[in-house]
């Protein structure tokens, strides 16, 4: 779908559909009030009959409206105006979208960008309805034998800015907000597919083949050389399963100065997770297949960043493989020895995820980073604390922490700082090795993180926990695409020290 900016008036616009808002207590947007004023009043006497008040999310369309040159009006409820934020935006946006999606207009222009919210400016409201838009839109129908065309007509989207003055930073707004679309599709993408099509093998080849499209440096390690590494760990995981593991290096150099320190992102690239010895419950295993939602953010994220330009360095690792049991695989009681040199006690044979990351967190150090985050979908614990609203954030560092938690804020995609104290590393002793992987139920995200905490002593880190919300279950399963959008925010602000200035000031 084509998603454009455009400035003029509601009323001149010859199109299948034109959108504007409505508050509660039926009142008006200015866009909406325009229309209004053409028609004679025509919104008014239609809302002072009842049929809608402005409910958030509500919709209601109209047909051949008076004196407009538009086949259709959109009428979308915003809620109560004191209260219209950011939140309120997205899901307007999103109501829209859904609802146009269900006629049969094959192009709309959206008045709801011009819409008022303080401290955000227009390129923040191009970017995040072209990001919601898009997000609406998804669909996965790779392996439907027959793809139903009608369920969408819509091929077209025109969002308005007020002024004429604001079509450059619309369009600013919009090549972010698309950018950022496209990480988001790729990590739905990937993370949708089923775990005999996304191996190991395939995740490291797509990435490559993505690195080459944008002019990125890609480097994939295969067994015999994560073994020359020392990395046992990973190893371990990786040796129940006839599919090779690899690790998978992209790096962007988008900095002036190649030298200048990196960020890296480290996500979990486990395509299909049984448990290993430490077999799963049959139902709902198929979902295993979303265990590699961190290594799609990482990876999507990345694309993003490429995509935009930024002027950051940037570095994604992906150590990725199968977790599967059989005469191979690792039992419990195993001991493994990790790149760092640090010995670890298998318990659980499905607490892998942390075993793959540490060595990774591990190999990280070579390039000196500014900052790591590693993405995943690590425990279950996190679910239970958390649900499927916000994701688990976990950190060595205070100032890092509240970057991506404002990062997060910025673009609704949320976080939750959770504690990292010292008593919990008790859960981890081991009377065999320096450690075990599994500290038991009680408080199973947090002490998962803090196993991860002992590989990342030399560098700024943090940890997002994003079991609960890399994927929505029920009638809409499927990859969310999330938190793309909150690491791209974040690295965005990392390009722009005055940006980060101004987010740390506001912090306190």
């Amino acid at each position: 779908m084509d998603i454009c900016i455009k400035s003029g008036s509601p009323d001149k616009q010859r199109t299948a559909c034109v959108i504007v808002g409505v508050y509660e207590a039926r009142k008006l947007s200015f866009a909406a009030a325009l229309i209004d004023r053409a028609a004679n009043g025509y919104l008014s006497d239609v809302l002072k009959c009842g049929d809608m008040e402005g409910k958030l999310g509500s919709t209601l369309l109209l047909h051949a409206v008076p004196n407009t040159l538009c086949d259709r009006v959109m009428l979308v409820g915003l809620g109560k105006e004191l209260e219209f934020q950011a939140k309120e935006y997205r899901e307007v946006i999103r109501a829209s979208v859904k609802s146009l999606a269900k006629t049969s207009a094959s192009e709309a222009v959206s008045y709801l960008s011009e819409i008022t919210i303080k401290k955000h400016n227009v390129e923040w409201m191009i970017e995040q309805a072209t990001v919601a838009t898009l997000d609406v839109m998804y669909r996965f129908d790779r392996f439907k034998s027959k793809i139903d065309d009608s369920l969408c007509a819509l091929r077209k989207l025109t969002l308005t800015v007020s002024r004429r003055t604001d079509l450059a930073v619309g369009v600013k707004g919009l090549a972010r907000g698309l950018a950022i679309a496209s990480g988001m599709r790729f990590a739905k993408d990937m993370g949708n597919l089923p775990g005999n099509i996304c191996t190991p093998t395939y995740l490291a080849e797509s990435a490559r083949e993505m690195a080459t499209q944008l002019g990125a440096e890609a480097e994939i390690l295969g067994e015999s050389e994560i073994r020359a590494l020392g990395m046992g760990a990973f190893l371990s995981v990786s040796q129940g399963s006839d599919e090779p593991p690899y690790l998978i290096v992209l790096k962007h150099y988008g900095a002036k100065d190649k030298q200048v320190r990196p960020v890296v992102l480290i996500g979990k690239g486990i395509t299909f997770d049984t448990g290993g010895i430490s077999l799963k419950p049959g139902e709902a295993m198929d979902e295993m297949k979303f265990d590699m939602c961190g290594a799609a953010a990482v990876l999507g994220a990345f694309r993003a960043v490429a995509e935009m330009k930024l002027p950051i360095n940037l570095v994604a690792i992906v150590p990725a493989c199968e977790n599967m049991p059989s005469g191979h695989a690792i039992k419990p009681g195993d001991i493994v020895t990790s790149m760092s040199g640090q010995t670890i006690e298998i318990l659980d044979t499905d607490a892998e995820g942390r075993l793959i990351l540490c060595d990774a967190l591990t190999y990280a150090e070579r390039f000196t980073p500014a900052a790591v985050i590693d993405v995943a979908t690590l425990t279950g614990a996190c679910i239970v604390a958390l649900g499927h609203v916000l994701s688990g954030l976990f950190s060595n560092h205070d100032a890092l922490a509240r970057e991506l938690l404002e990062a997060g804020e910025v673009v609704g995609d949320r976080a939750w700082h959770m504690p990292l104290n010292e008593e919990y590393h008790e859960q981890l002793q081991s009377p065999f090795a320096d450690m075990v992987n599994f500290g038991g139920r009680p408080a199973g995200s947090i002490t998962a993180a803090c196993f991860l905490s002992r590989y990342a002593k030399a560098y700024d880190w943090a940890h997002l926990d994003i079991a609960g919300t890399a994927t929505r279950t029920g009638k809409d399963k499927g990859a969310t695409g999330r938190p793309v959008p909150l690491l791209v925010q974040f690295l965005q602000a990392r390009a722009n020290p005055a940006l980060a200035k101004v987010v740390r000031r506001k912090s306190g």
